[in-house]
């Protein structure tokens, strides 16, 4: 019987504590969808961020794949995560009302 390394072990913990936020975002978001119109969902649906803040995500990212982020940009590029996150689902959740109400 082979084992895995502790690599394994903490990719799959990591990836089922994403799943399990996902899930339970998802589970508090769907009041929200509840709430949609058609135009809300659409421009819901196509809602992007300005290239000011995709330019400083992006340099964020760059520095966090180096190791090389300070305290403060961590805590931001975090928050960030967490917001693409959240409007993600939200996003996911638009398209989903929209091919209900075309």
């Amino acid at each position: 019987m082979t084992t895995a390394s502790p690599d394994v072990y903490r990719r799959d913990t990591w990836a089922g504590l994403i799943s399990a936020a996902t899930d339970f975002l998802d589970r508090i978001l769907d009041p929200v969808a509840e709430c949609f119109t058609p135009e809300v969902a659409r421009r819901l649906a196509e809602l992007r961020a300005d290239p000011q803040t995709r330019d400083r995500l992006d340099a964020l990212a760059a520095k966090a794949n180096e190791g090389r982020l300070s305290p403060d940009e961590e805590a931001a590029y975090r928050q960030a995560v967490d917001a693409m996150d959240l409007l993600a689902i939200l996003r996911a959740k638009a398209r989903a009302f929209l091919r209900q109400h075309p």
